[in-house]
């Protein structure tokens, strides 16, 4: 009945009672909060059970493994698989499977190859759904070759032949590399075969057809689907008014959506996201408010992306009380902030010349389970280096490497531009010492370019004289640049020097 609170209620009330819960007791609470969702109460009660040393069967461990993947609880699925190894409990294909299937979502191929050998060396050979999730997982990844490779081999296969949904999983792949012309052929093999397209099929080819503007193309699509006994849903609607505003046809994407109310769809909250972010694009927040007014209305639930789509807005235009309060409501409502929604308040505040709030923030990730990635840490470096907090940023950037975080170009060049304009040209080079040679080449050459554009020519100098040590090709537009700065500073004797330098690694 979904009465989890009531039965949780009951649990507690056989305990007091002195009658001790067994196995199928914990069983119970952490099913139920499963399938109702609720990952985070259903690992604490498996946490319960597993203290108690009570183990889990195989059907209960398919069950939490599928539920935890599927709601990003991957490394907490993974531990759990082992943990029931370590018990002696033997997995079955299944298992597997399902496992296979939370590393693909996640984006972990190579772990989730590494799990299909160890099924095969214990003797489970991989069905049509194994193949299936493995296909998806390459072509999410963007290997669509690799993964066409592994379909053939299906296709070549006396036992197990590609299904409905092994043939969408290819066809999303072809269709998010817009390689439409291999989509739709592989559309045709399907038919041949005799497969049937689906809902999804149709999804994702509409998706692709948008993606490159050939919206003539998906209307044709949708009108197949109704030919086919597929009732275009509101999930197919979606996809071509977020293609249509992507493109800039705004009006054209409203006219459609007021198409499908007339037979009888409704609005999901994926279209308010839609027509939220567009209206957010074109930085009418007002009307973006209005539509997460709608959607509490007409009694749906905001999601965090409704939530970060505006908190990103209003960040934009400088307006941190607005999006401390939206960022207030969604953690209320239990809603957990995403990397974005951090990155966003934590760009903001750095924006509005609020380092201290943004590092507050930022420290605050951990316990929403969000990891920083080069744009956050990029977003608080840059607002330290405008405050002048060039040791903090030299830290924040020093952790960021260790933690295996490659900073990104606009990043390396702004902490050690801002040393430099200290006249702290060896914290500079320190700065950029622990990058790898490519990128401290490239770094530097626009370091060179920058400083001259500034006069500062001497400086440049040091940094150009340390390019030839590690580029004898150097950049034609940096030299010009650097020389035309010395020629404005009357600083011929830096050409000189350089011009000698090169020369002499020419020859």
């Amino acid at each position: 009945m979904g009465l989890v609170e009531i039965a949780e209620n009951v649990f507690d009330e056989m305990s007091d009672t002195g009658v001790s819960p067994n196995s199928s007791s914990f069983k119970l609470m952490v099913i139920a909060y499963c399938r109702v969702g609720r990952i985070a109460e259903a690992d604490r009660w498996l946490s319960a059970m597993l203290e108690r040393g009570f183990l889990v069967d195989n059907a209960t461990c398919t069950l939490i493994v599928s539920r935890f993947c599927e709601n990003s609880y991957v490394n907490r699925a993974f531990w759990l698989f082992g943990k029931m190894r370590e018990m002696g409990l033997t997995p079955n294909m299944i298992n597997f499977t399902s496992m296979i299937n939370g590393l693909c979502k996640r984006g972990s191929i190579k772990q989730a190859f590494e799990l299909l050998d160890e099924m095969v060396g214990k003797g489970w050979k991989p069905n049509i759904y194994t193949h299936t999730t493995l296909i998806d997982g390459l072509c999410k990844k963007g290997w669509t070759e690799k993964a066409f490779r592994l379909f053939l081999k299906l296709v070549r296969s006396d036992k197990y032949k590609p299904n409905v949904y092994t043939y969408t999983a290819m066809i999303n792949g072809y269709c998010k590399e817009d390689k439409l012309h291999r989509a739709e052929m592989l559309l045709t093999r399907m038919e041949e075969q005799g497969l049937v397209p689906n809902t999804n099929t149709y999804a994702v080819l509409i998706n692709g057809h948008c993606k490159v503007g050939n919206f003539n193309k998906a209307y044709e699509l949708m009108d197949e689907m109704g030919k086919n006994g597929f009732t275009p849903n509101i999930c197919t609607y979606n996809t071509i008014v977020d293609g249509l505003c992507k493109k800039g046809r705004v009006q054209e994407a409203y006219k459609l959506l007021e198409r499908g109310f007339k037979h009888g769809l409704q609005a999901d909250i994926v279209t308010y996201n839609i027509l939220m972010s567009e209206h957010c694009k074109e930085t009418d927040t007002r009307q973006a408010l209005v539509f997460l007014s709608k959607i509490l209305k007409v009694g749906l639930t905001p999601d965090m992306h409704s939530y970060t789509t505006l908190i990103s807005a209003f960040c934009r235009q400088k307006k941190m009380k607005e999006s401390q309060q939206l960022f207030n409501d969604a953690v209320r409502l239990g809603l957990v902030p995403t990397k974005k929604t951090y990155t966003s308040m934590i760009n903001g505040y750095c924006r509005d010349g609020d380092t201290s709030l943004a590092v507050k923030l930022f420290q605050r990730m951990g316990a929403h389970g969000c990891v920083p990635d080069s744009i956050t840490y990029g977003a608080l470096i840059s607002g330290l280096c405008k405050e002048s907090k060039l040791d903090e940023a030299h830290r924040l950037y020093a952790a960021m490497i260790d933690k295996g975080i490659s900073p990104c170009e606009v990043t390396r060049l702004t902490l050690a531009y801002e040393y430099c304009k200290k006249d702290k040209s060896a914290t500079a080079m320190a700065v950029l010492d622990s990058l790898d040679k490519k990128l401290w080449i490239r770094t530097v050459n626009t370091l060179v370019r920058k400083l001259c554009s500034e006069k500062k020519v001497n400086m440049a100098a040091l940094f150009l004289h340390k390019l030839v040590d590690k580029d004898q090709i150097v950049n034609h537009i940096t030299i010009a640049a650097f020389m035309t700065a010395c020629y404005d500073s009357n600083k011929y004797a830096l050409v000189s020097d350089i011009s000698e330098k090169i020369s002499k690694g020419i020859g």
